[in-house]
């Protein structure tokens, strides 16, 4: 009794892991049966090609039998026109026994025929029924798919809770600042290149002052211009409209 308790026990445990990879991945089990019926067709095929081999030697047979039933016919009329009865009896035995056995043969090729045809029906229409399931398998596997996303989304619908004037706001905070630091590191960088700007801008100015004065030598080597004049226009240029205008009120 505590052996029969523990084997029920055992069954129902063994039951159970069955069922849970049963449910686990209902496709995987699906495929898994297809799998196994194309087999067995397979398994089916080769059997009924067996079988039709059987049929055709029966057939041969029941050919072979007609031949020799249609060779003692000729045979018995022959001898019945030569006036043999004897021998035309003797061969009419056969032809009994020719035509007993034709007719056992043909009726187990008729059996047999049957048979093969009940077989090529079944096995077309299992064949008929796996390309169905075949279809079923494709469809079921894209459906359940799809219902795992939009169990997913509906999931994700109902737990993500996205506050526009609290979580959005702090998260635009937080880039305005980025955004603020990075035009503050370019200020400065720009503030500090413009040290030492009034040296560069002396410097320029001392060498257009240095130019002019090559030029004026350069004009007056040349001829161009003579000393005097020359250094009025230089007297001109220092004094500058201030203090020309200071002359001339003077």
């Amino acid at each position: 009794m505590i052996v029969g308790k523990l084997w029920r026990a055992f069954r129902a445990q063994i039951n159970k892991i069955a069922n849970f990879f049963w449910t686990a991945d209902p496709i995987a089990q699906m495929q898994y049966e297809y799998d196994s019926a194309v087999e067995q067709l397979k398994t089916g095929r080769e059997g009924l090609e067996q079988y039709r081999g059987l049929v055709e030697r029966v057939s041969r047979q029941v050919a072979g039998n007609k031949q020799q039933v249609s060779t003692l016919e000729a045979k018995i009329k022959s001898y019945l026109q030569a006036g043999d009865r004897e021998s035309a009896a003797k061969f009419a035995l056969e032809l009994q026994k020719a035509r007993q056995q034709l007719g056992e043969n043909e009726g187990q090729l008729k059996m047999h025929e049957e048979a093969y045809n009940n077989n090529v029906t079944k096995i077309k229409h299992a064949m008929n029924k796996l390309a169905d399931v075949k279809q079923k398998i494709t469809k079921y596997d894209a459906e359940l798919k799809m219902s795992r996303a939009e169990a997913e989304m509906a999931k994700l619908a109902t737990s993500f809770d996205f506050n526009v004037t609290t979580d959005f706001g702090q998260i635009e905070d937080v880039i305005q600042d980025k955004i603020g630091l990075n035009r503050a590191k370019a200020r400065v960088a720009a503030d500090l290149s413009s040290e030492g700007l009034v040296d560069i801008q002396r410097e320029q100015a001392m060498e257009k002052v240095m130019g002019d004065q090559a030029l004026r030598d350069f004009e007056v080597q040349m001829g161009l211009v003579t000393p005097e004049t020359a250094k009025v226009t230089e007297d001109t240029k220092e004094l500058g409209p201030a203090a020309k205008t200071k002359v001339a009120e003077g």
